[in-house]
């Protein structure tokens, strides 16, 4: 019997792949602000969303974080599993309600070691996830809150089903490292360009296009490098 997953790296598995390690793969939901990982600690499961977004944060040894990375149906966290590391390299937070599968982490490492497609699918979603996160980090020096912000929505919007984000001011100032008043203005910005609705705690993309036009490069080469890396794959 065929199994597929809405997840798009476990679609990039040949059927025969995917219905053997199907058994191993447990459904889970999970509620906003739930833990997938912690920086330093042991990994006990790899993620694989069907749906909502994980933040990935960078945390230093005095204890200030950073988002670094977004990830949804795309991806598959921690990515650190994939070259054998048994500790995350990050810390690991559902900022949107998310479903998905996971897979304990001897499971994985098997697979790792055992099909060579499975590896290979999971090694060029760390490429991708790394230009991603080379990304953020240009993003955060050269554009401005406004040009981040439509940035981050478009990135969102990538991952969710429909065009609402669940998501609070509060949140937005974390992922953006900036305070609660930049977010509130930059929300403004956009929501009188006509590309937003902002309403407590949820966003709703009215304007994609406009968007993507106001954002400028702050979006897009990641998602066309993704786009690249698993185009001979599925």
């Amino acid at each position: 019997m065929s199994i597929r997953f809405r997840n798009k790296l476990l679609n990039a598995l040949p059927e025969a792949d995917l219905n053997s390690m199907a058994g191993q793969l447990e459904p889970v939901s999970m509620p906003r602000g739930e833990v997938l990982a912690s920086t330093g600690h042991p990994i006990e499961h790899i993620y694989f969303l069907t749906d909502g977004i994980g933040s990935v944060f960078a945390r230093t040894p005095e204890g200030h974080s950073a988002e670094v990375g977004i990830f949804g149906y795309e991806g598959y966290i921690p990515t650190s599993a994939a070259v054998g590391s048994e500790l995350s390299s990050y810390d690991v937070v559902v900022q949107v309600k998310a479903e998905g599968h996971r897979i304990a982490y001897e499971n994985f490492r098997a697979a790792m070691q055992e099909n060579r497609h499975f590896a290979q699918v999971m090694v060029r979603a760390i490429e991708a996830f790394a230009v991603q996160l080379a990304y953020t980090a240009v993003s955060n020096a050269v554009h401005d809150v406004n040009e981040r912000l439509a940035r981050w929505l478009l990135m969102c919007d990538d991952r969710v089903i429909g065009d609402e984000i669940a998501i609070t001011h509060d949140f937005l100032a974390r992922v953006l490292a900036v305070r609660r008043p930049s977010v509130t203005t930059a929300l403004h910005v956009l929501e009188g360009n006509g590309f937003i609705k902002s309403e407590r705690g949820l966003i709703t993309m009215r304007n994609r296009a406009g968007l993507e036009e106001f954002g400028r490069d702050a979006y897009g080469r990641p998602e066309a490098e993704y786009r690249r890396l698993m185009a001979d794959l599925s």
